[in-house]
Order: C-alpha cells, then structure tokens, then sequence
C-alpha cells in the first residue's frame, strides 16, 4: 500500500497508524492531525488504503477546533478529579476563549488556581486519549453501571449503530469529532476567573505560539446572557432536550415561544428608538447569514405602531466608479472595504436629507460598473427616519457627517445558545453557514462545494469590517432560533451529501452533516409566515430576495 505525503510516495503495511508512519514530521511541525484523502482523520487513524496524506497543526480551522476540544477534554478530565460533583457546561465563544461555568456551584479564585494546577500536571503527563466504541446494548449497560449522562445522545439516535467514547486512564468524555491522541497536545492555553465562570484562552490561527490579547465584548456577552436566560425560560439547553420536546409533539408551542422572544426584543429596540427624538437614522450591520433583510422589516413594522415610518437605502448604490474601487492582494475588485464606497456622495445625501432637503437617489449598475440617475427622488417628512443595511454601518467612517445624537446602530447576528451537550457547543459561525447553504441553493441556485468554497473569505471580510465594530452598538439582536438546525436540517443535509471524497471541502461537509444528524427533523410547515428563518427556506411574508 502507498501514501503520498509532501510528494513523496512512502510504502506503509495496511492497518500502521498515521502517527508511526510520520512520527517524525509530526513533533517538527505539532501536528495535531491529519487530512487523508480531503478527510480529517486522528493520528491514531490505521490506514486502509492508498492516499494523499497532509498533516494538520493548529494554523488550520480544523486543527484549532480539534485544539479547543482537546483542552476542554483535560479541562473536564482535572475538573472531575477535583470536584467530582461538579457540572461543568460551555457557553459560549469569545475573543479566542470559550465561557465556562458551573451550573451549580460558585466559582473561586482557589477553584480555578487549583484547576491550572491539576490541567497542568495532566498536560505535562501527555497521556493517550483513546477513543472507544462500543454497541448500542453494549452502551446501555455502560450508562446503567455509570449513571452518566455523558454522550447518552448517541443513544437516542437511530441512525447511530455504535456509541463512542473518549478516555484518558479512568476518565472518559464524548466529543464529536476528533481529539488529539494525547493530553500533551494543548501546551498552550489559559484558565481565568471571569463573569460568573471562567474563560479557557487558545492560540489563534494566525499566531500559533503565543496567546492573543483578550478583548472584552461586554454588550456582546450582556446579550448573550439575555438571550441564555430567556432560553432558560423554554428550558432547551441542549440537543437532546429539543429531540426530546420535538418527539412528544410539543415543538409547536415551543417555535411559538421563541419567536415571540424575537419579536418582543424588537419591539423593545422600537420603543428606545420612538423615545430619543434625536434619532434620525438608524444604521443595522452584521456577518453573513444573520437575517439582516427579516429583522428590518419586522423593525419597520414596529417603528410604523409608534407612528414613525422608516424609508431604507441601499448603501449598496453608492458604490465608486469601477475603474476607483480598490482590488485585494490577488488582483480582483475589493467590494466589501471601505474605499469601496462613495462616502462623499453618500454623506451629501444623507445631510441634505436629514435637512429636508430632496435628493435624487443613484441606482448602481453591477454590470458596467457605475452609477445611474433614473429619477429616483426622495425627501424626508417629519414622521420619517432612515433605514440603512450594510457591512460598515457600525463604523462612523461610513457616515462621518451625521452627529452620534442623530445615529443608532444596530449589531445583528446569530449568537448560538443551544448545544449538544455541556461540553459540545454549537458555533454561532457553524450556524450561519448552514443558512447560508440552505439559501444559497434556495434562492441564488448555488450547490453547497460554492457556498463552502467561497465561506473562508466571508468571514475573513466579516473579522475586517464588522466583529471590530461591534461594540459600537446600540443594540444587538440575537437572530439565532433554539430550534432552526432542526428545521434547517432536511434542506441541507441532501446538499452536503453532494460533496465527495474527491473535493477539498469534503471532511469540512461531512463534519457538518455529522452536526445536524444529531438533530430530530421539524417541518418547515411549522414556521410562522414572518419568521426570520423564512428568510432561508422560503415562505417569507416579506420580500427577502
């Protein structure tokens, strides 16, 4: 049998695991895993066949994921040791660390000294995380003797034959996906006393070697909590729960529940704005696949009930002349910066507006690359304001003419509050990119190889022009829905599928797939008309596309 790695070919016996095959290219380059055939495969990985074989450090998006899972593993593995008692659950993502809490104890600096302590003694051990399987009957027995609840998710899956496990010596965990073989693999890390837990701090992709500079996201974390304890009011923390509801028949009541949680938060971001008379603009910014274009409408809405009308333009028409827009590094059109836009232009208009001024609005045309006037006049009245949607309305650079008094921004995104399990979370960029998938097939006739192609460079435009300005917000609105991968599922699972062994984006499709099998399907049928999830699917009440 032969492998190729690093064009070499190299003569391997059926069965030889990765990490004996290439034991000494893997401690020169901390490798954490491998990719074997565009598959993300364990060290531990035994080789059937022939293939193309690269090695993966924590400088890739799926060695850093299976990084951060590996140190939650010896995290929960220290935290067991020391307090056996203690229900460790993952919140959520921030600034290159992972919220932590406990849900019932209080945590202490002495908790967490004793934890760094513990963590640090296990990594410097380095010892063998070893994943285990085992039949379902096997695993029923397994659960029975451990009163645990730790991975019983499997169990309740159809679909799923064997149940896995990871252990280290006595200790155990379910991960999904993969881990790195040993505890000596996440030398690098961080544990502090923060908010009412502890962040676990990791490398970023960028700088392998050091940690980053932690940046507080204060308003970013009071919505998170609003939102974690509204979801705690519907009591579905977790997948298993939400198959649980969605088995006996009461998820109806529940998406009824959560979408009214939606709309009560925008008629409280509507009555703040009717309050300041100040206001005259109200600029809404967020990453990909928030459901930017749902939220402004039911905005509008709830503006009009408080007799204020809102009337939108599109920033999207103050583009420069194509022979100014500024290119990338590569050589092509830089839409999403900022000198991408007339902001001259765009800020006459909007002062002669706001001064009840009329203004002839220019439409751009994509095609050739300029502006064009067909009449299209506008002028305020007293009971309007504007509505603006787009990636650099947080920044005041886009309109550095309009006094702060006269602006209120608006953050929108889809903050994920929902996990597997306490110790599997669900990315809020995970998330996202399943809407985008969903649409993207949906409405602009894009297979999911393009979506997922092209996803690497959208959050990279996102972590440029809009995550720094965040904070910026007046408000933030949570667009995620605690049960919208259970909807989303059936859309998007067939179009991951079309994705093959042969493309590089396969082990990223298939990881995805993994994700959503965990969920129990729910029609779309039981979406409301104006849902923001109908954005993505269909069915919208409002104009969307």
């Amino acid at each position: 049998m032969q492998i190729q790695y690093n064009n070499i070919t190299i003569d391997v016996k059926e069965g030889t695991r990765i990490k004996d095959v290439l034991s000494n290219e893997i401690n020169r380059t901390d490798a954490i895993a491998a990719r074997f055939n565009n598959e993300v495969k364990s060290l531990n990985y035994k080789l059937k066949e022939n293939g193309t074989l690269d090695l993966i450090d924590i400088s890739n998006k799926d060695g850093i994921r299976i990084y951060r899972k590996g140190l939650l593993f010896v995290i929960g593995m220290a935290i067991e040791q020391l307090y056996p008692k203690a229900k460790m659950m993952v919140n959520y993502q921030l600034s290159n660390s992972l919220l932590c809490e406990f849900e019932d104890m209080p945590v202490t600096d002495e908790m967490i000294d004793a934890i760094n302590k513990k963590v640090a003694e296990i990594v410097e051990a380095d010892l063998p995380i070893e994943k285990k399987s085992m039949t379902k009957q096997e695993a029923e027995l397994f659960y029975k003797d451990k009163d645990t609840i730790k991975g019983r998710l499997q169990l309740d899956l159809k679909t799923k034959k064997q149940v896995s496990l990871y252990w280290c010596n006595d200790y155990f965990n379910y991960f999904y996906g993969i881990l790195p073989i040993s505890t000596g693999k996440m030398k690098l890390y961080e544990i502090i006393k923060y908010h009412r837990g502890f962040l676990v701090r990791y490398p970023n992709r960028k700088e392998i070697n050091k940690l980053p500079e932690f940046q507080e996201n204060k308003k970013l974390l009071a919505t998170l909590d609003e939102y974690d304890v509204l979801h705690r009011v519907l009591d579905v923390p977790t997948v298993g729960k939400l198959n649980e509801i969605t088995r006996q028949g009461k998820i109806k009541d529940y998406i009824l529940l959560d979408e009214a949680l939606h709309e009560k938060k925008i008629a409280n971001i509507a009555d703040e704005i009717v309050k300041n008379e100040k206001i005259k603009m109200i600029l809404i910014a967020g990453p990909s696949s928030s459901g930017k274009t749902t939220f402004a409408q039911r905005l509008g809405i709830q503006l009009r009930l408080n007799g204020l009308k809102p009337v939108t333009i599109s920033v999207d028409n103050y583009f420069v002349e194509r022979d100014q827009n500024p290119k990338d590094e590569n050589g092509n059109y830089n839409f999403e910066c900022l000198e991408a836009i007339d902001v001259k232009l765009f800020n006459e208009h909007l002062v002669r507006l706001l001064n009840g001024e009329e203004v002839e609005i220019p439409s751009f045309d994509f095609e050739v690359g300029t502006k064009r006037y067909k009449g299209n006049k506008l002028k305020l009245a007293e009971d309007e304001v504007l509505v603006i949607e787009g990636i650099h309305c947080l920044n005041d650079e886009l309109t550095p003419l309009i006094p702060k008094e006269q602006k209120y921004k608006i953050y929108i995104s889809c903050l994920t509050v929902l996990n597997i399990d306490e110790h599997n979370r669900i990315s809020t960029t995970d998330t996202r990119l399943i809407r985008r998938i969903v649409r993207d097939s949906q409405f602009r006739g894009y297979k999911a190889l393009h979506t997922l192609q092209m996803w690497d460079s959208v959050v990279a435009g996102e972590k440029i022009n809009i995550f720094p300005f965040q904070e910026e917000a007046d408000s933030m609105f949570n667009s995620s829905l605690i049960y919208e991968l259970a909807v989303l599922k059936d859309y998007a699972m067939p179009l991951l599928e079309e994705i093959d062994k042969s493309m590089e984006e396969y082990s990223e499709a298939k990881r995805l797939h993994r994700m959503l099998g965990y969920f129990e399907s729910i029609p779309a049928d039981y979406l409301p008309s104006n849902s923001l999830l109908r954005e993505f699917v269909g069915g919208s009440t409002f104009d969307v596309h």
